[in-house]
């Protein structure tokens, strides 16, 4: 593999591949307006892309936005259906094969074959391992105060630059990184935003594997965490890590980020790991609480959608397996006044 990406732009700028990039982007949409309308002339539509890239003439479309509110209260941006297809070319064509590869192992957020599940097993197995050769140690406890909406695009683009030296290339990442006239923060919307936030931390990864040379140290997006054997050590570490966060990523911590002993165990991904066991993490269980109540009244209703229900119980009943939660699931079972 070349340390940095040349030649690559137009041998991947091709029919076959756009049309690949075409069907990805519209799995679980066939059936909206924009993909219906795109698809009505999609040859048509796919070499026109194909063309503006190549002629640099590409630019971004006008975004659409709305609010999500859960897990908690987001702006969400979204592009026209053309501009997805974009970003799928983009992230399977130059991301997905040549940055992610350049990873730290732990790291575990948009990565195959990773994720949450794997993350938490991870975790468990430095605990465990923390255990046995420090006895009682320390965790550090990290994350980034609203990272997606801070995320320095002027950083970021110095970063690909080192990952890419094909200007045709360069380019296309200039226009999808400064998509809101060069303000702080990408669209947490983009397929891309979520890469190039990893690729952001990565520099944080190699700061923390390479030069502070910590051995227990895992990464899920801007939730990060390192076992060491001492306060003192956690204290160093701690302003290290925020003078590198501050002054080479332009970003700043979560004050929620904190040092504390490892019996008090550690929260991360959905769960509660300890030495001993794991637990899921208490607002999954008061959010289950909330979506039964509800459901029981849309039931009195006579409005209660339960294909919905199913999917949603599934779901958690699949988190929650991950975790030492044997009678959990029967238990709030017991609380739907309804026939599943």
């Amino acid at each position: 593999m070349s340390k940095t990406l040349r030649n690559k732009f137009l041998e991947s700028l091709t029919f076959e591949k756009m049309y690949d990039a075409y069907e990805r982007a519209k799995i679980g949409k066939t059936s909206k307006k924009e993909v219906l309308d795109f698809e009505y002339n999609l040859e048509i539509n796919l070499v026109s892309l194909i063309n503006e890239l190549k002629n640099e003439r590409y630019q971004l479309g006008k975004y659409r936005q709305f609010k999500v509110y859960e897990p908690k209260e987001r702006i969400i941006k979204a592009l026209p259906f053309r501009d997805r297809v974009i970003h799928q070319w983009y992230v399977y064509e130059f991301l997905i094969p040549y940055i992610v590869p350049k990873f730290i192992y732990d790291s575990y957020a948009c990565i195959k074959g990773k994720g949450t599940h794997r993350a938490v097993e991870r975790l468990k197995y430095f605990i465990d391992e923390a255990k046995k050769i420090c006895g009682n140690f320390y965790i550090v406890k990290m994350d980034i105060s609203k990272f997606f909406y801070n995320i320095d695009p002027n950083v970021l683009f110095e970063i690909m630059k080192k990952y890419i030296s094909d200007k045709k290339l360069l380019n296309i990442t200039s226009t999808l990184i400064f998509d809101e006239k060069n303000e702080i923060g990408i669209p947490i919307g983009n397929y891309t935003s979520q890469y190039f936030a990893n690729i952001y931390l990565n520099e944080l990864d190699q700061f923390v594997k390479h030069q502070l040379k910590i051995k227990y140290y895992l990464r899920y997006m801007d939730d990060f965490i390192l076992l060491v054997p001492s306060k003192e050590i956690a204290r160093d570490l701690y302003r290290k890590i925020e003078l590198f966060v501050n002054q080479t990523l332009n970003l700043n911590l979560n004050p929620k980020s904190h040092i504390y002993p490892s019996a008090m165990g550690v929260d991360f991904c959905g769960y509660k790991v300890y030495y001993t066991h794991i637990l899921v993490r208490n607002r999954s269980k008061r959010n289950m609480r909330k979506k039964i109540k509800k459901w029981n009244n849309l039931y009195r209703l006579g409005k209660l959608d339960r294909k919905e229900v199913e999917m949603s119980l599934n779901s958690w009943k699949s988190h929650i397996k991950h975790a030492n939660s044997y009678n959990l699931y029967n238990k709030y079972m017991q609380k739907i006044k309804f026939n599943r």
